[in-house]
């Protein structure tokens, strides 16, 4: 069974980086919304499983009927990423989709078509789906989900494919403009109105 694990930032003090464009409420409640949509589309997986950090975020995620863990002290991307799959290997997860909550286009199709390639890739495995600059990683599939170790940030794709090349695990890209455009800087703002 494939789990999908959603990642989620407090709200009040998620998106910092907007703040030339975007003042507290309207970020907080920006990284709500996107937040929804990202659970939303992970019931395509078998099992929803959000980490999140704060008490508001862990409410959002139940009432999406997520599975819910609560971050006693977020330490960012990589360890809440690694919570999520302990959980998941602990309950018997044979594959994990760790997806970002900070994603406006994502759509439950979106994730269904990167699960169905993901189905026809020999294991070990690892899909990664790009975000547009930066070089950065905004879902990541991992059949075994401990396949490999965790990278996400600045440069994050070169070095998840990295560490498949060193582990003899096949990595491939999974090109989506559902899953490509996350909002971390003012001009994401600007893509994102253009995607209309």
């Amino acid at each position: 069974m494939t789990w999908a694990v959603v990642l989620i930032k407090d709200f009040e003090t998620a998106k910092q980086r907007l703040s030339p464009a975007l003042e507290g409420s309207a970020r907080a409640e920006l990284a709500r919304r996107n937040a929804g949509l990202a659970l939303a589309a992970a019931r395509a997986a078998g099992r929803v499983l959000a980490v999140a950090g704060s008490q508001a975020a862990a409410e959002l995620a139940r009432a999406a009927g997520a599975e819910v863990l609560v971050e006693a002290r977020p330490e960012g991307q990589n360890p809440a990423a690694r919570r999520g799959i302990e959980r998941a290997l602990a309950a018997g997860a044979e594959a994990v989709l760790l997806l970002s909550s900070d994603l406006p286009l994502v759509t439950a199709e979106a994730v269904e078509r990167l699960l169905a390639k993901a189905a026809s890739v020999p294991a070990p495995c690892a899909l990664a789906a790009p975000a547009v600059g930066r070089g950065g990683t905004n879902a990541l599939y991992l059949r075994p989900p401990n396949a490999i170790g965790l990278h996400f940030g600045d440069d994050s794709l070169a070095k998840f494919e990295r560490d498949a090349v060193e582990h003899g695990v096949r990595f491939e890209l999974w090109e989506a403009p559902e899953l490509a455009l996350d909002l971390d800087e003012p001009e994401d703002l600007d893509l994102l109105a253009a995607a209309g």
